[in-house]
């Protein structure tokens, strides 16, 4: 299967499960902003101590986040400045 857009890691499946999802639910937000920025979700499941398969399920709208990582999600959309790959102090 050849893949139409070079996204770092992610599948033409996970791709369309997100854009077919409902924007409404915070995870899939985070999916598209992910996506679109070539943040892996082994960074983003390492960052927020949960599993690769929890981040998926939000990408792909079957799942939704606990409140805990909602609101780190929701202020890291919201500043648009989030970066993984930096070490926390």
């Amino acid at each position: 299967m050849s893949m139409t857009n070079d996204y770092r890691g992610y599948s033409e499946k996970i791709i369309l499960a997100n854009k077919e999802a409902s924007a409404k639910n915070i995870g899939v937000q985070l999916g598209r902003y992910c996506i679109s920025r070539d943040i892996s979700v082994s960074e983003i499941a390492d960052y927020l101590n949960v599993t690769r398969m929890s981040i998926y399920g939000w990408f792909d709208g079957t799942c939704t986040p606990l409140p805990k990582h909602e609101e780190k999600i929701a202020e890291m959309l919201k500043t648009g400045g989030w970066n993984v790959h930096q070490e926390e102090e």
